[in-house]
């Protein structure tokens, strides 16, 4: 998602430096793109007002932010650190608080409407941080997005974005056992959409992602694997919150076995075929179209 938000953020007028763990893909980026490169994290704050982070996990973003090579050996007492990963809240307050120590501020920022939303800047961001910092990134936020909600200090934008995650995810486990269990008992698939769809059960998430289903067509716009890395941050918020997710936590083991099954790389919505597999029973249109 980081190369189409920083495409973003050129189209809209604003000078970019770009770094990424693949030389490669940073090459390539350079040279398709307006837009300069650095060599380590240190030299990308080093040389950047505001810096946005796009990584897959808590230990990137810390090695990025604080490791040997990191933005804190870079970064001036006026640098504007935007995370904008699905990471662990407690580790990035304790990120902000070091970074603090330096005058240096981290703001969470974390964005939702994947790799489509991504490319056309039409991202959500849920933003974590002081006011005035905020209003300052908002106009480059809305370069990448169209919605900006500032849950309240930092970490709350993380907070929220693990919340949403957390239904997504049990919502997935429970399309995937309810059309398992309509299909073999003989309603087809695209009739029990069309109930779901004129009723309260109606989900635009549903009714994005079954046609996918029904075509067996499972490329990933959000893979597996970081929906189930999602579950297990909102597990971790619960347990230090003292807040029981008995029904997260059932959804996060379904998605570990798909990917034990070798499917974490595939989209979410491919996860349905463990159910499938133990049913005895697919989920595909009769007349997929």
């Amino acid at each position: 998602m980081g190369w189409p938000m920083a495409q973003q953020l050129i189209r809209s007028g604003h000078m970019v430096s770009v770094w990424t763990h693949s030389r490669p893909k940073l090459d390539r980026f350079v040279q398709e793109n307006q837009a300069t490169a650095a060599d380590t994290p240190a030299e990308l704050a080093a040389h950047c007002e505001v810096v946005f982070l796009c990584v897959g996990n808590t230990e990137m973003s810390r090695r990025c932010i604080l490791g040997p090579q990191g933005m804190i050996h870079g970064a001036a007492d006026t640098t504007i650190l935007v995370d904008c990963s699905t990471i662990s809240p407690s580790a990035s307050k304790e990120m902000a608080r070091e970074l603090a120590a330096g005058n240096v501020q981290l703001i969470d920022a974390p964005c939702t409407g994947s790799k489509s939303g991504a490319e056309a800047g039409t991202l959500t961001f849920m933003v974590g941080g002081p006011d005035e910092i905020v209003d300052r990134i908002r106009p480059l936020l809305l370069a990448m997005g169209k919605e900006i909600y500032h849950c309240g200090a930092q970490g709350m934008g993380l907070h929220a974005k693990v919340t949403q995650n957390l239904i997504l995810g049990n919502l997935l486990q429970a399309f995937n056992e309810g059309l398992v269990l309509s299909t073999k008992a003989g309603v087809a698939p695209e009739v029990m959409l069309q109930v779901l769809n004129h009723s309260g059960a109606q989900s635009t998430f549903v009714s994005v992602k079954a046609p996918f289903v029904f075509r067996g067509e499972f490329a990933p716009t959000f893979s597996v694997k970081w929906m189930e890395k999602d579950l297990a941050l909102a597990l971790e918020a619960g347990a230090e919150l003292q807040v029981p997710l008995p029904v997260t936590s059932v959804s996060r083991q379904m998605l570990s076995a798909a990917i034990a099954r070798g499917w974490g790389e595939e989209d979410i919505c491919g996860s349905i075929r463990l159910l499938e597999d133990l049913s005895g029973c697919a989920v595909r249109a009769v007349s997929p179209r």
